[in-house]
């Protein structure tokens, strides 16, 4: 044991708290210590050991000897020679000589530095945050009997200086590695977003493109085929009767034909933009349906949907499109409404009808549904859809955030 006056001393603890300001880590704040701790308290060896998240495993900082203990980034606690200081079933370890003390040899205990390196005076002092252990202050020296139970006060002392400090760290250090695994998963989900997104742009290119072929080629092969069926009927070679079924079976394939190519190559949102192709679309579906349905569009959007990219507005038709089939083929409405607002950060389209209401109409449209989810999802908007007013109709909602570097919020 060193014996100094208590003055001395408290210039040495002093000198602990000075040292420990601006230390980034936990290695470099031991070693920046050590000098004065040795001046307290004489060591060959020092380290504090600090248990990793959830308290199964530790890991030692240490100065002074090097020892194996220093080179685990994460050993199991059960094997430590001082996992009962750690558990906190005792309050201090203190020994004259380490390489016989039982204590430390229990069966599966990682020993080896004690007996490669001699440490033989040993002292353990627990470093406590709200009376939960966070890590273990140790010192060892070579020589056997060295300290004494005024060295375990002095070493709380010095481990209570310790442990704010280390405390910091740890929760520094767990923050920041919270944050990369925050920052690694977001970057994943961004880039299959993006992967997503491109497929889905590709997809709509070739897509576009089979609806021009079906026209240039299938439609126009069909239409005079028909005018071929028509003749054929004028020149009496083949009774009217017997050709009447076939033509009308064509007309019906014709027209089907026409709306998967207006589907497929929506060239009113090209040539007109957003809100006149979905009032097209909205006029041509209820117009179709057979049945007297009232329909609205009102946009409130002062532009900005003349500003978003054009991946974006094919999905955000696609989504009014597929809401909009919805509501006239399943939910028998009296009226359909789109609304389109924007402000400074969202856009939002909603379609509303008064029909009979998603829960009656789920198995048919759930995949619809899963659709425009996935959609929305793909140019970070969110998608709700839900009762309407007085829980009549279905309300489906679709809000896309513009953000400070968006097109869409740039001044004209």
């Amino acid at each position: 044991m060193l014996h100094r006056a208590p003055a001395a001393l408290f210039d040495h603890y002093l000198g602990i708290s000075r040292l420990l300001a601006g230390q980034l880590d936990f290695r470099s704040a031991i070693r920046s210590v050590a000098a004065e701790v040795a001046h307290i308290i004489p060591h060959d060896h020092l380290d504090v050991c600090v248990l990793l998240e959830g308290g199964s495993y530790h890991t030692a900082y240490e100065t002074g000897i090097e020892t194996a203990w220093g080179e685990i980034a994460g050993a199991p606690v059960v094997n430590s020679p001082i996992r009962s200081l750690l558990r906190g079933e005792v309050d201090f370890l203190l020994t004259d000589d380490a390489m016989t003390d039982p204590r430390f040899h229990f069966e599966g205990a990682f020993k080896r530095p004690i007996v490669e390196q001699s440490l033989r005076s040993r002292l353990h002092v627990p470093m406590k945050v709200q009376g939960t252990i966070i890590a273990a202050l140790s010192c060892s020296s070579q020589t056997a009997g060295v300290y004494t139970m005024e060295d375990i006060e002095r070493a709380r002392i010095i481990a209570d200086l310790l442990t704010p400090y280390f405390f910091a760290l740890q929760a520094a250090e767990q923050a920041q590695r919270s944050a990369i695994v925050e920052a690694e998963a977001r970057a994943r989900e961004e880039g299959l977003r993006q992967g997503a997104l491109k497929l889905t742009e590709a997809l709509e290119q070739e897509r576009q493109r089979i609806g021009m072929d079906l026209h240039d080629q299938t439609l126009a092969d069909l239409t005079r085929l028909a005018r071929r069926i028509d003749r054929l009927s004028r020149n009496g070679e083949v009774a009217p009767e017997a050709l009447e079924p076939v033509s009308r079976s064509l007309q019906h394939c014709m027209q089907d034909l026409r709306q998967i190519i207006e589907q497929a190559k929506p060239s009113v949102l090209q040539l007109f933009g957003l809100s006149q192709a979905i009032e097209h679309h909205l006029d041509r579906s209820t117009r179709d349906s057979g049945s007297a349905i009232e329909w609205g569009l009102v946009d409130e959007t002062h532009g900005a949907l003349e500003r978003l990219e054009p991946t974006v507005s094919v999905a955000l038709f696609r989504i009014a499109q597929e809401a909009i089939n919805n509501a006239v083929r399943h939910a028998a409405p009296l009226t359909v409404t789109v609304r389109l607002e924007a402000d400074d950060e969202r856009l939002s389209i909603e379609i509303s009808d008064d029909g009979s209401g998603l829960a009656k109409a789920r198995g048919r449209i759930g995949g619809g549904i899963d659709n425009m989810k996935t959609r929305a999802r793909l140019i970070s908007a969110r998608f709700a859809t839900g009762p309407g007013h007085n829980n009549r109709g279905t309300v489906v909602r679709v809000v896309l955030p513009l953000h400070p570097h968006d097109p869409a919020n740039e001044p004209n």
